[in-house]
């Protein structure tokens, strides 16, 4: 792909993790998935995962940024798919025909909107998802949410890395070696 195309940004910024990660031992190499391959892409649409979650896929099959947020890889995010299906008495308006479930932020699920693409989580007053009233949009799309939320300092902020911890989180630790944060 080249780097002029709209997913240069994600490429990389994902090569930088790589090389980072690559020279640092001291981290836990799971930080980083790998990339899932076209055959597998298209059976996994062909099964219904929509196309920018694969897209994203393509590139980077997943991140664990630390104990508290994690964006699946497609294999992991097959396996999650329940948290799409309805709650009783949940406000929320669950269906696997309209959203398909990306990650977890503190034990709550991170969903695609099927319909527009954009990421949607649950906002921070309500302490179990299923309660929440409404969806809050994280982020326009999977790659922004992970090139602006996830692989910038504002993680320290969504994951809530306390202060006098920022120096331990192995994810911060590694987008400062990349050059992606100071």
């Amino acid at each position: 792909m080249s780097r002029a195309n709209p997913g240069s940004r994600l490429h990389g910024v994902v090569d930088a993790l790589r090389s980072a990660l690559a020279e640092s031992p001291d981290l836990f190499s799971f930080l980083l998935g790998g990339a899932i391959d076209e055959e597998r892409a298209s059976d996994a649409e062909a099964d219904g995962v929509p196309r920018e979650f694969l897209d994203f896929c393509r590139v980077l099959d997943g991140a664990s940024c630390g104990p508290s947020v994690q964006l699946f890889g497609l294999a992991e995010a097959e396996e999650h798919q329940f948290y799409c299906g309805p709650v009783v008495n949940s406000p929320l308006p669950l269906s696997p025909e309209k959203l398909f479930c990306i990650g977890m932020i503190h034990e709550t699920p991170v969903f695609l909107d099927r319909a527009d693409g954009s990421v949607l989580g649950i906002p921070d007053e309500h302490r179990e998802w299923a309660d929440a009233e409404y969806f809050e949009r994280l982020a326009q799309g999977v790659e922004a949410f992970f090139l602006d939320r996830l692989a910038t300092a504002e993680y320290a902020r969504l994951a809530l890395v306390d202060e006098e911890l920022v120096e331990y989180d192995d994810w911060l630790k590694l987008l400062r070696r990349a050059g992606l944060t100071g």
